[in-house]
């Protein structure tokens, strides 16, 4: 993962984390790696991960168990939430840059409509 120096780090990996969550790469109940093997494989501070895992225990999407570690939670709606806020966000993003380069919402729509088959293929049309 490459990270972005203008922001910090441990919020960096809330979103990367609550991706992972939301597209199911750490699905629902799922026991999430330890702090020092997520340390480890992104190349962080374990410190680093820690904030960001008590950061997603505030947000409903892990839990911590006693002696056994931290879990995705089961609770489908707060994934869900998750998933609307970084979709949110990301068309927040969309409609600025749209704007900034003079387009109509019309034809910010219309751009959309037509990315959308190609992204879900990974290409462009």
């Amino acid at each position: 993962m490459e990270f972005d120096p203008s922001i910090p780090i441990w919020l960096q990996l809330v979103d990367e984390f609550t991706r992972r969550i939301v597209t199911g790469r750490w699905r629902a109940g799922e026991r999430i790696a330890g702090v020092r093997d997520l340390a480890a494989e992104l190349r962080v501070n374990p410190n680093t991960v820690q904030r960001t895992l008590a950061e997603l225990e505030r947000r409903g999407l892990c839990r911590a168990e006693r002696a056994t570690g931290r879990f995705v939670t089961d609770d489908q709606t707060v994934i869900d939430d998750a998933r609307t806020e970084l979709a949110a966000e990301a068309a927040t993003d969309y409609a600025r840059r749209a704007q900034g380069l003079g387009m109509s919402l019309t034809a910010a729509r219309d751009l959309l409509g037509r990315q959308w088959p190609a992204a879900s293929e990974g290409g462009h049309p």
